[in-house]
Formats: C-alpha cells, structure tokens, sequence
C-alpha cells in the first residue's frame, strides 16, 4: 500500500502541470489573436483550415419545365415525366419573376435552381435562361395567340420521305397535311387509326425535326401508352382510362396553353389527339349541368372547350403554326359519340375517313379513298401533282372502297416513291 503522504505529494504535482499549461495557452491566445481581427473570426479560420469547403449549388442546377400560374400569382414548374400535373419535382417560379418578363400559363421556362433552404419545401427558379427556347427579353414583346392573324396552310409536311410507309404515302397524296391544319380521323373501331397516328408521328419527326410534336393521349389504355413512348420520337403525354375526367381536362389543357405559348414565339407545333371524342366525354362530364341537354346526354355548353380546343390550330401569317390532328370514332353505338362527331364535322379543314368492311379483310390502312380530302390542297400540292391525283380520284370513284383500297395499295407497293408512281400511271 502506498503512503498517503507520496499521494498528496502526486496531487500537487498535476495540479502545478495544468496551471502551467493554463498559463501557457494563455500566452498563446494573447499572442495570436493580438491583431485586428476578432477572436471569434480567427477562431472560425482555424475551424475552416482543417475541414472540406462546403459547395454553392447556386448555378449548377439547370432545369426545365411548364409553368402553371396559380391563382395567388405565384407559379411551378410542372415535369412532363409527372404528365404536367403537380409533383415533388415541382420548381417554385415567384411573383416577380412572371411579372418582370410577362409570363402566361403554358410557358416552358429553363433555368438555374438551388435547393431548398430551412422551412423551403421546393427548389425555387433564381435564374431565367430562356422562355420557350427565346431569349426572355424576345418573350416580353410577344402578341397574344388570340391576336395573331390566321391563314389557310401553305407549306406542306413531307410524309412520303424518310421513314415513310404505305400509309404515310397514301396519305401524302390525297388528305396532305399542311403546317396549321385542322384534321379529323374519322374511324369505327378496330380500323388502325392509332397505328396510322404513330406512323403520321414517325413521318413528321423524321422530316421534320424543326417541328415540336407532341401526342396527347387522353381515355387510353396503358398499354397503348407504352407502344407510343417506345416507337415515336416526340413528347408523349397521355392520361389513361383509369384516371378520372378531371385529370383528362387538366392535362389537355395544360398541352394546348404549352403548344400556343410555342406558336406565340414562331415555332410550329403538331399535336397529334387521341381521341378528340374521348375529350369531348370528359369535358361534358366536368361541366356543369346547364339544363340543357342535348340528344345522347351531352350538355349544351360541353362542347364549347373542346372546339376552342381543336379550334386552336392554326397557320400564323409571318411565322409560326398549331397543327392538330385528332381522332374522332364513329359506329360505336353510343348515341354520344355520335352527336360530338357532328358537332366537329364542319370544324376542320382535313378529313381522313377509315373503313370498318377494309379493315375487315385486313388491307391496311383502311382508307376510304373517296371520301377523304383536305380543303384548299391547291396551296399544299404543285399544279402537276394536282393534275394527276384528279384523274386518279375519278378512276377510284368507279370503284367501292374495297376494291379502290386494293387497286392503289397493289399499284403503290411496286414503286420506291410518290414520284416513281405518278410515272408508272403513264404506262
């Protein structure tokens, strides 16, 4: 056992050693922080030394979407990813902001975020690099869509080149798709217009990689959504049956406020609808009871946002268009379907007619040859080609549309192209 006097003895000892060191420090402290900076900014340097610099994200962050103005001025950003309905990838666009550069719902905006900071709950836009593909300050001095002057189309897409089908050359020559036309696919069920659709997609994107296309799927099944995300190349956007009606009028009227936003800074826009009668249902099943009700158990008043719909494309005099070409059905035995097709039957300027007793013996497409036309194709079409689709429509109106169908698709699919087949009519 150790004595009790060596262990007072070892107690003074360390008590003398931290004093010392107490007083040592000391002597440093007042040495190093004897200049004009403060102890604490010293402090914090010598913190800093020995620990890795935190990051500014400010300007890293690029990102692009659809602005939604709500009701209190304040916008977000929707995905296309989230089919433009609200989300967590939402971007925060503030008051200012939209009121600086004259911003409208329907906007694709690009620029820098930053992330959220304490009590933030989105990434918030601190820096607009471009509206609609334009320099922001080209979008303060646009004109409204609804004051822009429209003209009959005159500049025709090419559907017979690069990737073309027999489809898309048939097409091409008697219901021609001009940039700003207004066109219905008027088809029963089970004739292949959602086939037809994609092929008309894959024709524009490839010809015409200058033209923002987008396919807007509404009342779909899933199924046929993937096929259209997979085979085409442009945006696809869709809301499937399983949604309510709701969602189906939110989402097309998001496309149509993005697509005429695009036209008001002279880009050309296709909209490519599936199916216009769907949207029509849906419309009619959000509106509100007028009273009046028309044949089948549509509103009166329902059909008005889906013609102002299809009623939006098109032909800008002195650059831009809005293409729509949607899908109408027919011979469905809804007393409904039928009524909405009537309504739109006077509103476009190009109808493509499907035939169920063509489709049925498996010729595709199943194209009723005569009573399909595009109105004003003089502007579309050269005086040659003109001439001679004249003589070709009055030798197919002999015939019934089987037999027409059968006659060309044996005549076209001997020949390259459009042209090569124009000469072999000579022979």
């Amino acid at each position: 056992l150790k004595s009790p006097s060596n262990s007072n003895n070892s107690k003074t000892k360390t008590q003398e050693e931290t004093v010392k060191y107490q007083k040592k420090n000391q002597n440093f402290t007042k040495n190093s922080f004897s200049g004009t900076e403060s102890s604490s900014t010293l402090i914090q340097k010598n913190v800093n030394k020995y620990r890795t610099p935190e990051y500014e994200f400010e300007g890293i962050i690029i990102s692009e979407g659809v602005l939604e103005i709500m009701p209190e001025n304040y916008g977000f950003l929707r995905s296309s990813d989230f089919n433009y309905l609200s989300s967590p990838d939402d971007i925060y666009v503030s008051q200012s902001q939209i009121r600086l550069f004259g911003m409208k719902t329907g906007d694709t905006l690009r620029g820098e975020v930053r992330p959220p900071k304490n009590g933030e709950k989105y990434f918030p836009l601190i820096k607009i690099l471009e509206i609609n593909g334009r320099p922001p300050s080209f979008v303060r001095e646009r004109d409204s869509f609804e004051h822009l002057t429209p003209l009959f189309p005159n500049e025709k897409f090419k559907l017979a080149e690069k990737n073309a089908t027999l489809s898309t050359r048939i097409v091409d020559l008697f219901t021609p798709i001009g940039k700003g036309q207004r066109g219905m696919i008027v088809a029963p069920p089970k004739t292949g217009k959602t086939t037809l659709l994609k092929e008309i997609a894959n024709a524009i994107a490839a010809n015409h990689p200058e033209v923002y296309l987008i396919i807007l799927l509404i009342d779909e099944r899933p199924e046929e959504v993937t096929d259209m995300q997979r085979n085409v190349k442009g945006e696809v956007i869709a809301s499937t049956f399983d949604e309510p009606a709701d969602r189906h009028v939110k989402v097309a009227n998001i496309v149509l406020q993005k697509a005429k936003r695009m036209v008001e800074c002279s880009h050309d826009v296709v909209i490519l609808l599936d199916s216009i009668t769907r949207l029509a249902r849906a419309y009619n099943t959000v509106s509100p009871a007028s009273g009046k009700v028309l044949s089948g158990g549509v509103d009166a008043n329902a059909l008005h946002r889906p013609k102002r719909f299809f009623g939006a494309a098109r032909n800008i005099e002195n650059g831009g268009s809005l293409s729509i070409i949607a899908t109408a059905m027919i011979d469905t035995g809804s007393k409904m379907d039928e009524v909405i097709f009537e309504e739109f039957k006077g509103t476009g300027n190009k109808e493509l007619q499907l035939d169920r007793k063509i489709a049925n013996k498996r010729i595709y497409p199943a194209i009723d040859l005569v009573s399909s036309s595009t109105r004003k194709d003089d502007l579309l079409l050269d005086h040659n080609t003109l001439q001679r689709m004249w003589i070709l429509r009055k030798h197919l109106s002999d015939m019934n549309p089987v037999e027409a169908m059968e006659f060309l698709r044996s005549r076209i699919s001997r020949t390259q192209n459009n042209e090569e087949f124009f000469i072999s009519m000579n022979g």
